[in-house]
């Protein structure tokens, strides 16, 4: 896609200026000419919000209650019975026993973050959306997974960064095997989604070693991706760690979205030679929030049809 940028936008101007006869001297065209190049930087138009899109969906709440179809249930897998550790569970509206579904796994962005335009990520399992808006609450299991710590001796869900990593990814293997032969989830179609602190998760998290890695079928990633910043507080965001991590991909798809560019994930990524199978799709808004598939947007309706790409193959 081209675009024109202000300073040809302003040239032109200063050009048709001239071309129709103004008696500008050498001076009092350039400087008209830096008043244009202002002016146009000035009035290069702010993305728009979220909010300026009506939403058609609206994500369940979590409650404890008894699996059933439409129903997203608090449960804990065995083996962490007694902590304070925990996730959710969606079974799609058309559910029925001994029917297969494939899979959404999602995990929630740093809690404790809200921007100047509303855009609020409370880090909890609860608070995850971007898997029922890509699925519309049908057709899928969707699973919303915590990252696991420990304080003073206790195991909860830990609302911002990974926790312990080896217990969080325990705790993945664990319920993904739980929910696929409790519920019908099909092994072979599961599918990593995260937003912002679970977008970096999905590479982190999901390709961290050979035991994790070849669990997922494809991923999506919105607002971030490994390796993009060397600065995110953690052990092993250096970008020789991710490239380690992201070697283990191998041939698998990711769907990557980001609020306004995704050019930074994508000159990270094709600076690796990894040749991966990366969709890349910028979304033409300024929220860091994964509320735009809660909306008919042509982002979500790419991303169902990735997806259904996906599962096809």
């Amino acid at each position: 896609m081209s675009r024109v940028s202000p300073c040809r936008v302003a040239a032109f101007g200063a050009t048709r200026a001239l071309r129709a006869g103004r008696r500008w001297t050498v001076v009092a065209g350039l400087i008209g000419f830096v008043g244009l190049l202002a002016a146009a930087e000035v009035k290069t138009p702010a993305l728009p919000d979220l909010s300026t899109v009506p939403a058609d969906l609206t994500v369940p709440e979590a409650r404890t209650e008894t699996p059933a179809p439409g129903v997203r249930s608090v449960q804990t897998t065995s083996g962490w019975e007694g902590t304070e550790v925990h996730h959710t569970l969606y079974l799609p509206r058309d559910w029925r026993p001994g029917r297969r579904f494939p899979v959404i796994v999602e995990y929630a962005g740093n809690g404790g973050y809200r921007n100047a335009y509303g855009d609020v990520s409370e880090g909890t399992v609860e608070g995850c959306r971007l898997g029922f808006g890509i699925t519309g609450g049908e057709g899928f299991l969707w699973v919303c997974l915590p990252f696991v710590e420990e304080v003073e001796g206790r195991k909860r869900n830990a609302i911002k960064w990974w926790g312990s990593v080896e217990e969080t990814k325990r705790y993945c293997l664990a319920t993904v095997r739980d929910v696929c032969a409790r519920f019908g989830g099909d092994e072979r179609a599961v599918i990593f989604c995260g937003f912002s602190r679970g977008a970096i998760a999905a590479n982190f998290i999901g390709l961290h070693d050979d035991t994790i890695a070849p669990i997922w079928r494809a991923f999506i990633c919105h607002s971030h991706y490994d390796g993009v910043s060397e600065r995110w507080p953690y052990a092993g965001a250096d970008r020789a760690s991710a490239l380690v991590r992201l070697r283990r991909l191998g041939s698998r798809p990711q769907f990557i979205s980001h609020e306004g560019s995704t050019a930074a994930t994508e000159g990270w990524l094709r600076g690796t030679g990894v040749p991966g199978r990366w969709t890349f799709v910028p979304l033409p808004f300024r929220n860091h929030s994964p509320d735009w598939t809660l909306r008919d947007l042509p982002a979500r309706r790419a991303v169902r049809t990735w997806l259904a790409t996906v599962l096809a193959e």
